[in-house]
């Protein structure tokens, strides 16, 4: 006699049922956040946010807690391109800001405040050099201005170095309006000097590595320099040359009636923006000189960007896509910055310490959580895609 074969039990398919469909759930997940490049544009809209915020501000504990953020994005996300390593070359250059700006401060005009530390031999200067001190005495104030200074603009710079870092210039390109396409070009040429520096001096430093040449005396000048920039010349001589055979900077023929309206709309719409901007720095111009002049200028701008763009006829091989993790990471940016604008017109003197009299700079609460803000991009964007 044989036996029928026993069915499963209905709990046992709904187990496995719900099992399948949670494996299910988590391979979406993670295809989600399968490694892929960042838009370019996301990342210098963050890094420009988080510079204009550093401009806002004389804080050394802010500037320092945005240099802090910066470089913990860039640990996170950076890939592992030849110009991603390129970011302790942006640091080092920082603190060469600072300490020049240290050094011209103690030679130029060191008086500041009442607190004097030192005295320098001052060098007499003629009548017509009035005004102009060199040396003499070097107090507390002037070291802290020009410490405040230094520190700003070496933040600024970090910053831009890590929208290079992170960001390939080159793909940057793609990404460019029609109406744009010239100006694009000349600007990803400049945008790509720097990373191309930064390889370039790699790529000596391991020959003279291979060649046993780190520990001997080094003519910097002959065996650094000239072969650095040498080689980052003509790596741009051969992105230009891969450019042209591509086509870049032909366009298609368009009236002369056309050229002009487009040329004058974009004129008009750029000295708009001048003007808004400029109307929006200054308190005590009219209203009509700020807003709406910046919304008209931008209108008439865009107007002619459009029209523009017709006249340069190309096509883009796999276009970077625009997601929600690009429009968080750019959100993430401009919240910072219109935090840090916000917070300068409230509370200037929370920005900037007071030097006369000297006071201990604070780290104010609304401030410290916009700036923490710009954290948040080393896990909205996703993995980088690494060789």
């Amino acid at each position: 006699m044989q036996l029928a074969p026993e069915r499963p039990e209905r709990s046992g398919v709904a187990t496995q049922s719900a099992t399948q469909s949670r494996r299910l759930h988590g391979r979406r997940l993670q295809a989600r956040r399968l490694p892929r490049s960042l838009h370019p544009g996301a990342w210098w809209i963050w890094a420009l946010g988080m510079a204009t915020a550093a401009s806002r501000t004389t804080n050394p504990l802010l500037l320092c807690l945005i240099l802090a953020v910066v470089a913990f994005v860039v640990s996170a996300r950076r890939t592992d391109a030849p110009w991603a390593k390129g970011f302790k070359a942006y640091l080092w250059f920082g603190l060469f800001i600072i300490g020049t700006r240290l050094a011209f401060r103690l030679l130029l005009d060191g008086q500041y405040g009442a607190h004097v530390l030192f005295r320098l031999p001052e060098l007499t200067l003629p009548s017509v050099a009035a005004g102009v001190r060199i040396g003499g005495a070097v107090s507390l104030e002037g070291l802290l201005a020009a410490l405040y200074d230094g520190l700003r603009l070496a933040t600024l710079l970090i910053c831009l170095g890590a929208a290079n870092v992170l960001a390939n210039p080159k793909r940057l390109l793609k990404s460019v309006p029609g109406a744009l396409h010239e100006v694009g070009v000349a600007l990803t040429v400049a945008l790509t000097m720097a990373p191309q520096l930064v390889e370039s001096a790699q790529r000596i430093r391991k020959a003279r590595r291979l060649r046993g040449e780190l520990g001997r005396r080094t003519h910097f000048f002959a065996e650094i320099l000239v072969p650095v920039i040498t080689d980052a010349l003509d790596r741009s001589l051969l992105l230009a040359a891969g450019m042209d055979s591509r086509g870049y900077g032909r366009t298609a023929h368009v009236a002369v009636r056309t050229r002009r309206i487009t040329g004058a709309l974009v004129l008009t719409g750029l000295m708009g923006v001048c003007i808004g901007i400029y109307g929006l720095l200054d308190g005590s111009s009219p209203w009509t000189l700020g807003i709406p002049m910046l919304a008209v200028g931008l209108m008439a701008a865009g107007i002619g960007f459009v029209i523009g763009g017709q006249r340069v006829q190309r096509t883009r091989y796999r276009p970077d896509p625009w997601l929600l993790a690009e429009w968080g990471v750019a959100c993430t940016g401009v919240v910072v910055a219109t935090a840090l604008f916000v917070s300068a017109i409230r509370n200037p003197s929370s920005l900037n310490p007071s030097l006369q009299p000297l006071s201990w700079p604070t780290l104010p609460l609304g401030a410290t959580l916009a700036i923490l803000i710009g954290v948040l991009p080393a896990w909205i964007a996703p993995p980088p895609v690494r060789s």
